[in-house]
């Protein structure tokens, strides 16, 4: 097959699962052409059937806000018409699901099936702001297949937007592979003193991601544990997590490493992922902490429960239970045995669940089934 793939570039899950997605197709032997206005950050362009196309956007002083979504549709049309794409999947809904929809029907009568992935804020933040509810619900109902990453994100979706059309749910995955090739490596481990334990966050430093709460918890665990702890990323919050530090006198035993690809470097090591997130409609760092062995204690919101199994490969509370996350995360650091069997736990956990080959394998079985239907 021939596949257009759109995603945004950044750091966050929607466009590190489809760059994953994009490389694994690849690499089975399909053509894959990714679309965005920036290389993805992981995206790797190793695979001789792999290519990258830019979405420039023009700055004409007439316009204050340069139309990204029409510029996107555009290179759509150019990629699928010139390159004979069999089908275009668009991660996020806004604007790439309109964008392609649109890219469609310019392109008609040549076939382009539209295959759209729902990640998360495009439903619950973006697309439910009455600016763009119609546009997204327009995207969404016109697009030949639509999947999201949870059950807890198919049911937003229809409750928040009205939709009525069938939304199969293909989660995200990691390559058991790839967060096994490091174990060797001291990870985490290098940013602490000997006898410490390591905890890691991992997002993009928005007020959703609580990051405050994390350091809030680390302070409690620090208490009675000795221990470090590694948050990487960056975003609009990262000044008022320092000013926290700097208030509970944590700052000497905080490592700020901002945003890195390869974030099982920093995961293999960790004795514990902290995500205390206000929602997630997946949780793709907590599946990728699991990956690398580290136990997970969360927030039981959107599809983090579908991720993380309470009590065997992590602990879940409701937001902003400050004290029963800390209080988990001590009881479990000072019990090795429990610890370890936990880590064995989640390593086992999310291979046997969301392994790369078997979830591309359910985007391969639709992209089929578009197939046959146009």
């Amino acid at each position: 097959m021939k596949i257009g793939i759109s995603c945004y570039p950044s750091f966050g899950g929607s466009g590190i699962v489809a760059t994953e997605l994009a490389m694994a197709l690849a690499e089975g032997g399909d053509e894959v052409h990714v679309i965005s206005y920036a290389p993805p950050s992981r995206l790797a362009l190793l695979e001789s059937r792999l290519f990258y196309h830019e979405v420039l956007v023009s700055n004409y002083p007439l316009f204050e806000y340069p139309p990204y979504s029409l510029a996107l549709a555009t290179k759509m049309v150019e990629v699928a018409r010139h390159q004979g794409l069999d089908l275009m999947h668009v991660h996020y809904a806004v604007p790439n699901a309109v964008s392609a929809v649109l890219a469609k029907q310019i392109l008609a009568p040549q076939p382009l099936p539209v295959v759209t992935t729902l990640h998360g804020t495009d439903i619950t933040l973006v697309g439910n702001d009455p600016s763009y509810l119609e546009t997204t619900r327009f995207g969404i109902e016109q697009s030949d297949c639509v999947t999201a990453v949870s059950d807890a994100l198919r049911r937003a979706t229809r409750e928040k937007l009205s939709v009525e059309r069938a939304i199969e749910v293909v989660p995200n995955f990691i390559d058991p592979a790839r967060f096994a090739s490091t174990h060797e490596e001291r990870g985490a481990r290098c940013w602490a003193k000997p006898g410490e334990k390591v905890l890691v966050h991992i997002s993009n430093f928005r007020p959703v991601k609580r990051v405050q709460d994390v350091v809030d918890i680390f302070s409690r665990v620090r208490e009675k544990v000795p221990s470090h702890l590694v948050l990487v990323g960056d975003g609009p919050e990262r000044a008022k997590v320092e000013q926290r530090c700097r208030e509970l006198g944590t700052c000497d035993a905080i490592t700020f490493t901002g945003n890195l690809p390869l974030i099982e470097e920093v995961l293999i090591g960790a004795d514990l992922f902290l995500l205390p997130s206000e929602t997630e409609s997946f949780g793709l760092a907590a599946l990728e902490a699991l990956s690398c062995r580290v136990p997970v204690i969360a927030t039981a919101v959107g599809g983090l429960p579908e991720v993380v199994r309470h009590g065997e490969t992590g602990f879940l509370f409701p937001v902003g239970d400050i004290a029963s996350m800390a209080a988990a995360a001590v009881e479990l650091l000072q019990d090795e045995g429990r610890l370890a069997r936990f880590r064995d736990a989640a390593r086992a956990d999310s291979v046997e669940r969301f392994s790369q080959d078997a979830v591309v394998g359910q985007y391969r079985t639709l992209y089929e089934k578009v197939l046959a239907h146009r």
